[in-house]
């Protein structure tokens, strides 16, 4: 299947604080989306790994998406060399985006960056005809470069390049986050697990905040922000959202 956009997430849930209010409106759109979440998340402190896989397709069916696919890598010990580079590059060739959303080249978490990067660089490499992949049936792949390769603001601010107005679709976004019931503060997650990070009530709070801060800018309820290494054209000044001056 061809995609028009692809988030790709080193955790599951990266997409869905990150991106999925994007993604639902590009779907609104008459896009084609989908996720592609690099690991389990089998590290982290709350759940298992098989409850994670549950909880994100749930978060796949809140949020439409067209594909969700986990490339198993290892959680916290994937590495930015060719064995994992070939990983995404089979994936990039696979659903063939037009635009790229994915974790922040920095982060607090090493995980986000060393993700960001990998992907960022699985784009170029996915478009060298030389580099040989096969498909799912054996068959041979062939090159692809997204057009875009856009980073998320995840938790550490930086300021984005561009924002996306969400609001239409915040509340599905919110639901989409809560379907991790595990890492989130939920009243219906019994286990006794020891509290973390992002499991405080607070941290939804602050997700929730940001998003209002970069509505703000552009004069929205909610948008997301986005990083472009790369230089942005528009070819209509129709293309500004018009804020009150």
């Amino acid at each position: 299947m061809k995609l028009d956009v692809l988030a790709i997430g080193v955790h599951p849930d990266d997409v869905e604080l990150c991106a999925s209010g994007t993604l639902m409106m590009e779907k609104l759109k008459g896009k084609k989306v989908g996720v592609v979440d690099l690991t389990r998340g089998e590290l982290g402190t709350r759940g298992t790994a098989e409850l994670r896989m549950i909880e994100s397709a749930k978060a796949a069916k809140i949020l439409d998406l067209d594909v969700r696919e986990n490339l198993g890598m290892a959680d916290g010990f994937f590495k930015i060399d060719e064995e994992h580079q070939r990983k995404v590059i089979r994936a990039l060739r696979k659903y063939r985006p037009e635009v790229v959303l994915t974790n922040p080249l920095e982060d607090r978490h090493p995980d986000h960056g060393r993700a960001g990067k990998l992907v960022a660089e699985s784009c170029f490499l996915s478009g060298l005809r030389k580099i040989e992949t096969l498909d799912d049936d054996g068959r041979p792949q062939e090159q692809w470069r997204p057009k875009y390769v856009f980073h998320f603001v995840q938790d550490r601010y930086y300021t984005p390049s561009f924002v996306y107005d969400i609001s239409p679709v915040f509340d599905r976004k919110i639901e989409a986050i809560q379907a991790y019931s595990s890492q989130f503060f939920s009243t219906e997650y019994k286990e006794n697990e020891p509290q973390t990070y992002i499991s405080t009530p607070g941290f939804l709070n602050s997700i929730t905040g940001r998003l209002q801060m970069f509505g703000k800018m552009i004069g929205v309820a909610y948008a997301e922000g986005f990083i472009s290494e790369k230089m942005l054209g528009v070819d209509s000044l129709d293309a500004f959202v018009r804020r009150d001056t």
